[in-house]
């Protein structure tokens, strides 16, 4: 088997702290190349040492899409796989191999693989799904000025494959600010208005900053769109359409957009879980009970970015119990805490509730 050319490109802003992890994570590719787009740290110095190509340019006005396009513009024209990555993501060992093998006996363009992108407090995968920024040398472009995508040039023939042999593992900086994504999101959609992946991440970023009605009315936009067909993510607009209407106080459009939300995707957990809090804090607890178990025969944890952590870790079980503590059904309260409690221990409230249902079924039988 030929031993293909691999190469690794990245843009990089004041990433001092992860460069020794990066290159460590990517040193079984041949090269790795780096666009640094304006770094006042030791970024630059740091991935010098460590051999890394490097150019330094600032991009104005910035753009995420052109800032990937410069940087996989330094990849020579004899790679064979370019792996476009950020400096907090970290390839799990091993992952040349496999790519050089999956690569040729299915004669790629493009690889799909497993992403973890976000870790739970006990350093378990919490939100996982795919993503496709394995390619080849030639036939594709990066787009839009935030969340950018690598689209296939019109003509290419692609050839796609989607493995979980290869898993990447991302640790980003909480301290860094997200504060040009809404500007740029905002670009985006005017740019290209017709695009439902841009609107609903507009309409999600509104909600983050708490503009409500911004965030509802380009949610509508996003449901109203032809191309706008995919389940999941129409699924979760409704999801945040409700949150806003919750948080303006608007309790009947908050109920209606999470049952909407539910017959979408009936088989998505989110949504019961959220309405299912709704129903408990107005007391509805035997409706609150109904979907909450619903929820719990979901067992398929979906692969899209769309899977949030509340859905399946602890707080399904933790909701059961309060619920069933309500219904007077203190036996089947204390198993569903103490499931809760086994997959988080470190919970003082969970321990606590645990003592109290259990005191409580003492009482009962005395």
């Amino acid at each position: 088997m030929k031993k293909l050319k691999v190469c690794v490109y990245a843009i990089s802003k004041n990433e001092s702290k992860f460069v020794n992890r990066f290159v460590e994570s990517m040193k079984e590719a041949d090269e790795i190349y780096v666009l640094d787009t304006g770094s006042t740290d030791e970024t630059v110095s740091l991935l010098e040492q460590n051999k890394v190509h490097v150019k330094v340019l600032e991009i104005k006005p910035w753009r995420f899409d052109t800032a990937r396009n410069l940087s996989l513009d330094m990849i020579p024209d004899d790679a064979d796989i370019c792996i476009c990555a950020d400096l907090d993501e970290v390839f799990q060992k091993g992952w040349r191999q496999k790519l050089e093998n999956l690569w040729q006996n299915n004669n790629l363009t493009r690889l799909k693989y497993l992403y973890h992108w976000s870790f739970d407090e006990f350093g378990n995968p919490a939100t996982t799904f795919h993503i496709n920024k394995i390619h080849s040398r030639f036939g594709y472009t990066w787009k839009h000025p935030v969340h950018e995508v690598l689209v296939c040039e019109e003509g290419f023939q692609e050839k796609e494959l989607t493995t979980n042999e290869i898993v990447v593992d991302h640790h980003p900086d909480e301290t860094k600010s997200r504060s040009s994504y809404l500007p740029l999101l905002e670009m985006s959609v005017e740019e290209d208005p017709e695009d439902d992946r841009n609107m609903h991440y507009l309409g999600r970023e509104y909600m983050f900053y708490q503009k409500w009605d911004d965030c509802i009315k380009t949610l509508h936009r996003h449901l109203e769109l032809p191309s706008a067909t995919w389940k999941d993510e129409r699924c979760a607009s409704m999801r945040f359409m409700a949150r806003s209407y919750y948080a303006k106080k608007y309790y009947q459009e908050c109920e209606m957009w999470y049952q909407k939300a539910i017959l979408e995707a009936p088989y998505l957990r989110e949504s019961y879980l959220e309405l299912a809090e709704l129903y408990y804090e107005q007391h509805r607890y035997l409706e609150s009970y109904e979907l909450l178990k619903k929820a719990l025969n979901i067992k398929e944890k979906s692969d899209s970015y769309i899977n949030e952590v509340f859905a399946w870790n602890e707080h399904i079980y933790d909701l059961l119990s309060l619920v069933t503590y309500e219904l007077g059904q203190y036996e089947e309260s204390y198993s569903y805490v103490k499931q809760a409690v086994e997959i988080n221990s470190k919970d003082e409230r969970l321990k606590q509730n645990l003592k109290l249902i259990e005191e409580q079924m003492k009482k009962r039988k005395s």
